[in-house]
């Protein structure tokens, strides 16, 4: 089996997450904290330095280094950088469930109009369900896209390590509920509405 369909594989068995993510935090106003800014009113950017932390909703950021532009539309960009050794650190909470997206790596790029987030080298995204980690990807760079439900991954040099000599993709998925036994009274069904993940049809090698 090739890499194209081994990741096509992989996207179809992430695509069994149950809900999206919330969609209304694009729309908020994005707050920072750090040690220090560089703030350009006439480019609109701004480059916070130092234990930086950005909120926006749910969203929350973390990094040595994020660099800020904002649109005429108000839509922002944010491009954030590690510390040396270290991972820039993404979190979000998932619509209409008690469950989260985390996701870490080198560089974080997040983009609000697109809605979507690239974690890039020694990426790693999670999804915990309350405060149980539920599953977990590793791969070269990972591609969330909030609009369209699907997130893809990608293997690189970068994958490479002691523990994952062949650098590939690696995934842990938790097992999905089991069926009840005869005569047990079957559990809620699916939030109405909620949306589900889909699995990507233009991975590449």
């Amino acid at each position: 089996m090739n890499n194209s369909a081994c990741l096509l594989m992989l996207a179809a068995l992430l695509a069994t997450f149950p809900a999206a993510a919330e969609k209304g935090d694009r729309d908020k106003p994005m707050n920072a904290e750090s040690d220090a800014l560089r703030y350009d009113d006439l480019k609109q950017t701004s480059v916070f330095t130092g234990n930086v932390v950005i909120t926006k909703g749910t969203i929350i950021i973390r990094g040595a280094r994020v660099d800020v532009k904002q649109d005429a539309e108000g839509y922002q960009t944010a491009i954030v950088v590690a510390a040396p050794d270290k991972l820039a650190f993404y979190r979000k909470k998932r619509d209409l469930v008690d469950e989260y997206i985390e996701g870490e790596g080198e560089r974080i790029e997040y983009d609000s109009r697109a809605d979507t987030v690239k974690f890039i080298k020694q990426a790693v995204l999670r999804r915990y369900v309350g405060a149980a980690l539920a599953d977990e990807t590793t791969g070269d760079l990972i591609v969330y896209d909030n609009t369209t439900d699907v997130f893809t991954v990608d293997a690189g040099q970068k994958t490479r390590t002691a523990a994952n000599p062949s650098g590939r993709v690696r995934a842990i998925l938790a097992p999905r509920s089991k069926p009840a036994a005869p005569g047990t009274p079957a559990p809620a069904g699916p939030v109405p509405g909620a949306p589900v993940l889909r699995p990507s049809s233009t991975l590449s090698n």
